[in-house]
């Protein structure tokens, strides 16, 4: 079965500093009407730091959105022009953390929302960390977690962790042997 909803037209509703927000008309596959919200992004890279005794360093800051302090991966989007995730990915993470990598894995893209968010994360894991000063954006307020591998899981399957990127991450990280 053919699944391709057409366009017939697109008209933005929304132009703002992080995502824009359009409405289309679509044509659904078996040729009637419909409408999809889309929200559109840039982008955004997301990096799970694993040292070498067996942690990863999290970031925990306050997302505005749910009200609450999130403990997630170094992350954020691709705000440079046309930045390449790999380089926004190295970037994010000596912001954010202070780090550097000797070794930088990628683990493949994740769409986070897709039911209407056109964002595509990339995720990262990185190894052979040296650690410097913190330089986060002037708007960001983060506290490093250092926590052991096995206490990040118990918390993804708990519910403590619920931030999607973070658990791809680890999940793919897991799956590619890295941790």
């Amino acid at each position: 079965m053919n699944f391709t909803e057409k366009t017939v037209s697109q008209e933005e509703k929304y132009h703002g500093i992080l995502v824009n927000i359009r409405l289309d008309q679509i044509e659904l596959p078996n040729g009637k009407p419909a409408l999809r919200e889309v929200c559109e992004h840039c982008g955004g890279v997301g990096v799970l730091p694993i040292d070498g005794e067996g942690n990863v360093i999290l970031v925990r800051q306050h997302r505005y959105a749910y009200h609450l302090d999130i403990l997630e991966i170094p992350a954020g989007k691709m705000d440079h022009g046309s930045e390449d995730h790999r380089a926004c990915g190295i970037r994010e993470l000596k912001e954010e953390t202070g780090c550097t990598a000797d070794e930088i894995y990628y683990l493949g893209e994740m769409y986070p929302s897709p039911g209407f968010l056109e964002e595509i994360a990339y995720l990262y894991a990185a190894k052979g960390l040296t650690y410097g000063e913190c330089q986060p954006d002037e708007d960001e307020f983060v506290e490093h977690v250092k926590l052991p591998i096995a206490e990040v899981e118990k918390m993804i399957l708990d519910g403590t962790i619920k931030d999607a990127k973070t658990i791809a991450a680890m999940y793919r990280a897991r799956l590619a042997g890295l941790l």
